[in-house]
């Protein structure tokens, strides 16, 4: 049985890195342009590169996303762009618009095309006629249930690959394709540039009562009509493997280099020991615990197993819980002397008790006794972002460790 693949967000070189050591197959990443996370800050063609040679060194893979839905003016740049992209060996292109497809196919005959979730892909029929236009793989719609994925599976060619979103933010628009920020804020969702207005807080007021609320959900303060829970599938790993997806996805590129790298860690060892236990799987409850360490919103399964109800939003608040910050990752680590390298994120102080994390889960708790600056010099307190100080590690560490804490209580932000 061939291995169905992890593929996490790569919203910068960082986070790329991140995303392959702790245990992603492969990456889906945007440049400058033509992507839909315009506000991430996104790669150069430099960066894209280093990232690049760094996934292909690893044995694991890039995806580019050319998603927008664009107009004619968004055209003109695009042929001198695909030609630098040829020239940079990613694996495959995300688009979504037919426009898009034709000139990649005739400017990069060679290269592997992969259909966005904004071409809200249904049913078998609509696979199958991408197909023949030369996509290999379909990124599906959200909107679907595993049987009706099943179902798609079973009426395509073999060699037609599935592609799904199991973990992350969940859009209210159908497969993405939003009007809505366009006409609150006049920033374009389908060109990268949403302004979330989803997550916005709402009032209802009857017209010709102006500036009398009328409380919506028992919510004498108003209410986010539109604000969705997050995705979260972890749960459900066989049922997913078993409908016939051959990639799982997770979203993402706007989030931190620690959420990346926690999300991809726990969903690596869930798919991991699936393969390994076979019958004998058991999901572990340790596994949604550990995703909770990373900032998130209350969780759904989507649309995976009905259609969602009026419990799949979220009312009150468009807040992230966020439990644990991220203080620190590890540089270097000197194995004699057990003291680690380590740069700053958020405020470490001696005394703090921490947790170290590292790819495979390999994680442990321990106090900071010792900490000291650049200098040398033992200090109590590394205030200051992006700090290099040295901590003495209780357990051997590697670069890329990652070193958290918990809030004394839960907090949003």
């Amino acid at each position: 049985m061939k291995k169905i693949e992890l593929l996490a967000p790569a919203g910068d070189l960082e986070k790329l890195k991140m995303a392959i050591i702790y245990g992603a197959d492969a990456v889906y990443l945007g440049g400058q342009i033509f992507g839909l996370r315009a506000s991430a800050r996104n790669f150069s063609f430099e960066d894209m590169k280093k990232g690049i040679d760094f996934a292909h060194e690893k044995g694991k893979k890039v995806y580019v996303t050319l998603n927008i839905i664009p107009h004619n003016e968004d055209l003109e740049e695009l042929p001198t762009y695909l030609e630098q992209l040829r020239k940079l060996n990613v694996d495959a292109i995300i688009l979504s618009d037919p426009g898009t497809l034709m000139y990649v196919k005739e400017l990069m005959p060679d290269i592997e095309i992969h259909l966005s979730t904004q071409a809200n892909t249904t049913n078998f029929m609509s696979a199958k006629f991408w197909y023949k236009q030369g996509v290999k793989r379909i990124v599906l719609a959200r909107e679907l249930a595993l049987h009706e994925i099943r179902k798609i599976r079973e009426n395509i060619p073999k060699d037609l690959e599935l592609e799904a979103f199991v973990h992350g933010a969940m859009c209210i628009s159908y497969s993405g394709r939003c009007l809505l920020s366009n006409y609150m804020a006049n920033r374009d969702a389908n060109r990268g540039e949403c302004a979330h207005p989803c997550r916005w807080q709402y009032y209802l007021m009857e017209e010709k009562r102006p500036g009398e609320y009328i409380p919506v959900f028992e919510d004498e303060k108003g209410t986010y009509f539109f604000n969705s829970k997050d995705l979260c599938m972890i749960e459900y790993i066989p049922e997913l493997i078993e409908s016939g997806i051959s990639s799982l996805k997770i979203e993402g590129r706007m989030k931190s280099a620690y959420y990346v790298a926690n999300i991809v860690n726990v969903y690596r060892k869930a798919i991991d020991t699936y393969y390994e236990m076979g019958r004998n799987y058991k999901f572990d409850p340790m596994w949604i615990y550990e995703i909770k360490k990373a900032s998130h919103r209350e969780f759904t399964t989507g649309f995976y197993f009905d259609k969602p109800s009026y419990k799949e939003q979220l009312y009150a608040s468009s807040s992230y819980v966020r439990e644990y910050d991220f203080l620190g990752l590890v540089i270097d680590y000197d194995k004699n002397t057990g003291i680690a390298t380590i740069e700053q994120r958020n405020r470490i102080f001696k005394g703090d008790i921490v947790e170290i994390m590292g790819p495979n889960m390999k994680n442990f708790d321990q106090t900071i006794e010792y900490m000291w600056n650049s200098d040398g010099e033992e200090i109590s307190v590394a205030p200051h972002p992006q700090q290099i100080i040295k901590i003495k590690m209780n357990k051997p560490v590697e670069k890329y460790y990652i070193i958290r804490k918990c809030r004394k209580d839960d907090t949003v932000e």
